[in-house]
């Protein structure tokens, strides 16, 4: 141990060797410390599977945060519904001190000497009243329907949240796929980097030997610069993609994202239009939130029509009251008030037409809502089945422009053609792997698509 240490102490202890050291690391590394100056801190990695990133949605996504704050707002309107249901108690402390004039309530003046008065107007004098009233509805049809009908929009608000955040769990995966199919087209745009330089290398090799011209050579020169150009659109879509995933997630800017799932083909099991359109209906929260918006429409429509219905209430209050604090007495009142509507300018009948046409348009935004249901499935199942055949195709594709690509290097290296043939190939073979990234991404896709379509995202991830 002593030995291990030895070297690190001495040099703890020289601090002129230390610093000579380090001079001597930055003039043999010339602007090393401008650069590292420059690059500014290194952003933090963060490395996310598309589970990880639809876990980061759900948590951390604004619109899954701001349902959540309509489903506190909507139980809180279902409380205040039910406030005017329960006994509602108030209560009060006056102390005044205050003259009447009696004239007002019709005592004549040729009355006051009688009572020992010389005008109007009493001396002044003092009242003290503390008191606590209540009114409980016993009967309020209207008032329960009300109730009753803020407790389904807390349920509306509940469903609407899930269905924000089924929309958001689809989204983000899409936009993970994304991501992923960005990094294989930057990958691509390498090979063709890779593959034009070989290419050109070998259109020099063959103008030295005196079987290539001049024009061939500038010919592969035009193809790496066409395959650089399309190297840096790629890596401008890539971090594009990153972005925008990043802003869904609802995470900071300023991370390195690494994704650590491929682009890749998986097995899927064969579905009928039939099976999955009944597994959609039972599952998919757009139809359950539907039918509680139409039920919140009768339960209004029903809140406003009760309305004509008269109410029953019982009203009391209790305190003392006295013209000093020490003498006061208890009092109360107690009685019951029978509320019949009769005519309020057809204010009632207004809303009760209102009322009714939210109700008519519930019903045809169910239709509309189950023919898009529909759409979705069958447009699914289409696009998943027509990908994997894309995919099929797609590389053997790829395998048919590796074997023209072959062909044509050979040609040219055997000088038995130009290299317009090598070009074409070259050509060929990147359409060819784009082909296959982009049936990778619509497969994939689809399958999340599929699966937002039935109701079984959460099922997929």
């Amino acid at each position: 141990m002593p030995s291990a240490q030895a070297p690190v102490s001495r040099f703890v202890r020289r601090p002129i060797t230390r610093l000579l050291v380090c001079g001597l690391m930055l003039c043999a590394i010339p602007g090393a410390a401008v650069a590292a100056e420059e690059s500014g801190p290194v952003p933090p990695e963060l490395r996310l599977s598309l589970r990880d990133a639809i876990q980061a949605a759900i948590d951390n996504n604004v619109n899954v945060r701001l349902l959540k704050e309509r489903i506190a707002a909507a139980q809180a309107q279902a409380d205040t519904s039910l406030g005017a249901l329960l006994p509602n108690v108030s209560g009060y402390m006056n102390g005044r001190n205050q003259t009447v004039n009696l004239a007002a309530f019709g005592i004549p003046a040729d009355k006051l000497g009688g009572l020992g008065l010389t005008r109007s107007t009493t001396d002044p004098f003092e009242v003290y009243d503390a008191r606590a009233g209540f009114v409980q509805n016993l009967f309020s049809l209207s008032l329960i329907q009300r109730w009753r009908a803020a407790k389904a929009g807390v349920d509306v608000a509940g469903l609407e949240a899930e269905v924000t955040k089924r929309d958001v769990m689809a989204t983000v995966g899409l936009l993970y796929i994304e991501a992923l199919r960005a990094d294989e087209a930057v990958k691509a745009r390498l090979a063709d980097l890779e593959l034009g330089e070989q290419l050109l290398k070998l259109a020099r090799d063959r103008k030295a030997a005196g079987v290539a011209t001049g024009l061939d050579v500038t010919r592969e020169e035009v193809q790496l610069e066409n395959s650089r150009q399309r190297w840096l659109v790629s890596k401008n879509e890539q971090e594009s993609a990153r972005l925008n995933l990043i802003r869904a997630l609802g995470i900071a800017f300023d991370v390195k994202l690494t994704l650590t799932d491929e682009l890749k083909l998986m097995p899927v099991e064969a579905q009928r239009a039939d099976e999955a359109l009944t597994i959609a209906r039972e599952q998919r929260v757009e139809l359950k939130a539907q039918e509680t918006r139409q039920k919140l429409a009768s339960l209004s429509l029903s809140s406003v029509t009760n309305e004509r219905i008269p109410s029953l209430a019982l009203n009391g209050d209790y305190g003392w009251v006295g013209m000093k604090p020490e003498d006061v007495a208890a009092t109360r009142t107690i009685g019951l008030t029978l509320s019949v509507p009769i005519f309020d300018g057809g204010q009632r009948e207004s809303r009760i037409s209102e009322t009714r046409s939210r109700v008519r348009q519930e019903a045809i935004r169910m239709k509309d809502v189950s023919d898009q249901v529909t759409l979705e499935v069958r447009n699914a199942l289409l696009t998943l089945e027509s990908s994997q055949q894309q995919v099929a195709v797609a590389q053997k594709g790829v395998d048919l422009a590796a074997k023209e690509l072959t062909f044509a290097r050979d040609r040219f290296a055997a000088g038995l053609a130009t290299n317009i043939e090598v070009t074409n190939a070259q050509s060929s073979m990147a359409r060819a792997r784009d082909n296959v990234i982009e049936a990778l991404f619509r497969f994939n896709a689809s399958r999340i698509n599929l699966a937002r379509a039935k109701g079984e995202i959460e099922q997929l991830f």
